[in-house]
């Protein structure tokens, strides 16, 4: 009935359909960032836009480790899609709401997110303020924090042409929260300096108060016990700061180059989701899961994480994103490093243990063809969590207790040929290989790493 609904609406809306392009498909490959100031002397009425996204995966991956890992075939996964409106309400006023139709986290319909953008604020008749927004952006929603530039570079579900590449980075700096930015672009140019300051509370799914049950502990020694604790959650208490600098440079059609900076800062969060908000999930389909996982090993729904790499959810996180894109004729060069530290909560307690992230990711492409339509491409990438005073299981006492936990590292290497059939179908092969270094769930050995082929075939319009 839900889906019958939907389809209605629909059908409804796109009877309104104006042929504007859709602001939340970037469709030159890699090119993208922010979108540029809306020219509201075109309004005349309020005028919609529907858009979607469609992406099917063939995988043939193979997972390799001391352990026994589930064995796993070549086949197709999951197909995906997403629905993309957009509204006109307003001179310089507009509004958005992306829902996944199916993902592999979430097989059924619901809504990623949305927002309010406005670049003019006609309806207070104030010349004065009319002034200020030809170089202000006002954004307010529960919506994808504009955190680093590598954002704009990856796959939103079945979003998927502005990736050059299929898989996400590792250490996925992705979040959807409630937000508020503010931009000041000079004169609304949509080349030159960018600045940006937004808060968030942090969370994807936020709520006004938590509920840890009583219970005995057993991460410490002698074992704590502990009453069952109501705490109000306060918006005041846990906001969070980001900011974001970027100069856009065209020299010619044939320069370009963007350098950026980002930070993010959340001192207090009852569970910060800076790098655990793909709700989406990874299109590497269940690799590396171990036997021991059972069933679960081949259930795409609850194990959605597989090659990403992060802290999880956080009590506490300040992370710096450096970034530089340059595009010289027809090859493009994108760069990310990255620091995040903080402190993440172990399960029922309020003890954390402190991590720090460092990620670094360089990658080129080379698009070639009469059109530009091909594309071939490169990608490194290398997450290393540092070595901290973590908590393992003492096998004599049969508790978790105080044990060094050392570095850990993984990277991945991707290579991709792609095939932009037309402005709004991409086609891409890609091989990918990702080890992973001192996971001790892995086992001991340091021979633990995926690899093998996928194909992409996506549209969005």
């Amino acid at each position: 009935m839900k889906k019958f609904l939907l389809s209605i609406a629909v059908c409804i809306i796109a009877t309104m359909t104006y042929g504007q392009k859709n602001d939340t498909i970037l469709y030159n490959l890699g090119k993208g960032f922010e979108s540029p100031k809306i020219d509201g002397s075109k309004f005349t009425k309020i005028k919609v836009n529907v858009g979607g996204d469609f992406v099917l995966h063939f995988q043939s991956l193979k997972s390799h480790a001391d352990s026994a890992m589930a064995p796993l075939g070549s086949n197709l996964n999951l197909p995906c899609a997403n629905l993309n409106l957009n509204a006109d309400l307003a001179p310089g006023i507009r509004i958005n709401l992306t829902t996944y139709l199916a993902s592999r986290h979430h097989t059924n319909t619901y809504v990623k997110g949305g927002y309010l953008l406005m670049d003019q604020l006609t309806f207070l008749n104030n010349k004065i303020v009319d002034n200020i927004m030809k170089s202000v952006t006002i954004k307010v929603g529960m919506m994808e924090l504009n955190y680093g530039d590598a954002h704009f570079r990856r796959s939103d579900n079945a979003r998927t042409l502005n990736n050059p590449f299929i898989g996400n980075y590792i250490l996925d700096g992705f979040a959807i929260s409630p937000a508020a930015e503010l931009y000041f672009r000079p004169l609304g140019s949509a080349k030159g300096l960018l600045l940006m300051g937004g808060i968030t509370n942090c969370v994807t799914d936020p709520n006004v108060g938590a509920y840890t049950a009583a219970g005995t502990s057993n991460y410490t020694f002698p074992a704590t016990h502990y009453s069952a604790a109501y705490k109000p959650l306060n918006l005041v208490n846990i906001l969070g700061y980001y900011v974001k600098a970027a100069y856009d440079k065209e020299f010619n059609k044939n320069l370009r180059i963007r350098p950026s900076i980002s930070g993010f800062i959340c001192n207090n969060s009852p569970g910060g989701s800076l790098y655990n908000s793909d709700r989406a999930g990874s299109p590497y389909d269940e690799v590396m899961n171990k036997k021991s996982l059972g069933s679960s090993a081949y259930d795409a729904t609850s194990n959605v994480t597989n090659g990403y790499f992060g802290p999880g959810n956080y009590s506490k996180d300040q992370s710096f994103m450096g970034n530089l894109f340059a595009q010289v004729y027809n090859f493009e060069l994108f760069g990310t490093y990255e620091i995040a530290k903080g402190n993440t909560g172990l399960p029922v307690t309020y003890n954390v243990v402190p991590f720090t992230f460092q990620n670094s990711s360089i990658e080129g492409i080379c698009y070639f063809g009469k059109h530009h339509q091909f594309d071939i491409g490169a990608r490194y990438t290398s997450v290393h969590k540092n070595a901290v005073d973590g908590y393992g299981f003492n096998t004599i006492t049969n508790i978790y207790a105080i044990a060094p936990v050392g570095e850990m590292q993984t990277a991945r290497i991707q290579a991709v040929f792609g095939w932009k059939l037309t402005d709004n179908i991409v086609t891409k092969l890609e091989y990918c290989k990702q080890t992973y270094s001192n996971f001790i769930t892995y086992g001991t050995g340091t021979n633990s790493f995926f690899e093998g082929l996928m194909v992409e075939a996506a549209i969005s319009f």
